[in-house]
């Protein structure tokens, strides 16, 4: 991406201007070096580039929060009024007034013809952000990822759908559930999003339990991948080991495939009846109804604990127990990746070499979930034939 600006034209309108400005393109980069008080630039509405230097000079003890956001996307923060209480001026200065809006952020494709072109112009493509976003249709193209941080209606949602009321604990509703599992499978596969927090799944002193933060997968396991690695390299050839260890997390990506196909997404396959709509929700319906829920995108250690259980009597029953060892480290350090990189993929700008495995993740949750079942890697989906091709088809929805 370039570190320097370059000159963009734009084709629609902005604020109340009735004709097209030519405003430059900058990389990110380039935005992020702009991060002081006296030098302040806000990304605002994901492609929007203000200086808002002036602004905060003019209104010292107007809003301290802006500068939280130097150099960074501010967007988000208008919809959290709770955490960040932004003045009605400051919404009002970011939302319609161009006076300082300097550029647009240029994207991955705009980044590539900057670099490419000896003009070193590009046409930029604006959409606005919608106030409201239904999330509970799939669609061909996934939307800009500002879309994923919009709020279900939830008295809106529950009206429509007649499924889960998000205010209320989600548990006990899907316990005394009177829809038949037809309707649970299509509902609990169309994304919902509850906002900045958890919604409830018990409602009292359970509830803690059901989430995870993701660094307590690094802290609770990566120990029990060294040790088991050590006395491996105590005890055998070191080179032996490595390998051992190397097929260890070769063996968990295909594991990693199996379970999310064959069990995670049993779905049609569960018995008709709400207690394993419960089962079934504890385990992965919860994630696809609330994909964007940052504490329940990791396993929590008891229920890793439990799956985990029966791969480790298997290893330490088939292989010699050294080589048990190095085999078992290397499958449960594959397990850490694999959750850290779930949680990255949800969460975070991803380097370029993992933005196709992040596209094939959304487009799982927004598209089709009944392909692209590898999280860390999409190698098994290529091998078994469920990798999701641009043209393939979504996911039926048919409850409306």
């Amino acid at each position: 991406m370039p570190a320097s600006p370059s000159t963009a034209t734009k084709t629609d309108t902005v604020g109340t201007s009735s004709s097209p400005l030519t405003k430059e393109l900058f990389s990110l980069e380039s935005v992020q070096k702009h991060n002081t008080k006296k030098d302040c630039w806000v990304i605002y509405q994901n492609r929007k580039i203000y200086d808002v230097s002036q602004y905060l000079a003019d209104y010292p003890k107007g809003n301290s929060k802006i500068i939280d956001f130097a150099g960074k996307d501010i967007t988000s923060s208008f919809k959290n009024q709770e955490r960040y209480n932004h003045d009605p001026e400051t919404y009002d200065f970011m939302s319609h007034n161009d006076k300082y809006l300097v550029g647009y952020l240029a994207n991955e494709e705009e980044a590539y013809k900057l670099l490419s072109n000896p003009s070193h112009k590009v046409e930029v493509k604006l959409t606005e952000q919608p106030s409201t976003y239904d999330s509970t249709t799939f669609v061909k193209e996934l939307p800009s990822e500002d879309h994923f941080v919009i709020a279900t209606d939830y008295k809106k949602d529950f009206n429509e759908h007649h499924f889960l009321d998000l205010e209320k604990p989600l548990i006990p509703q899907l316990w005394r559930a009177k829809f038949n599992r037809a309707f649970y499978i299509d509902q609990i596969h169309r994304p919902r999003h509850f906002g900045n927090k958890s919604a409830p799944l018990f409602g009292n002193f359970l509830e803690p339990l059901t989430k995870t933060a993701w660094w307590v997968i690094p802290v609770v396991w990566l120990p029990v991948v060294f040790y088991h690695l050590k006395v491996a390299f105590h005890n055998m050839n070191n080179i032996f080991a490595t390998f051992l260890f190397c097929v260890g997390v070769f063996v968990w990506t295909l594991i990693e495939y199996s379970l999310h196909r064959f069990l995670f997404h049993m779905d049609n396959r569960i018995p008709d009846h709400p207690m394993f709509y419960v089962l079934h929700f504890t385990i992965h319906g919860c994630h696809h109804y609330l994909p964007m829920d940052p504490y329940r995108l990791v396993m929590p250690p008891t229920l890793f604990l439990i799956l985990c259980t029966p791969f480790y009597k298997l290893v330490f029953s088939v292989l010699p127990l050294y080589w048990a060892y190095a085999g078992f480290a290397g499958g449960l350090f594959g397990y850490v990746c694999y959750d850290e990189v779930h949680y990255w993929l949800h969460h975070s700008r991803v380097p370029k070499f993992m933005r196709l495995l992040k596209k094939l993740h959304l487009e799982h949750h927004y598209k089709n979930y009944q392909l692209a079942f590898g999280v860390s890697n999409y190698f098994w989906d290529k091998v078994f034939g469920t990798y999701l091709y641009p043209d393939s088809p979504l996911s039926p929805m048919k409850y409306e």
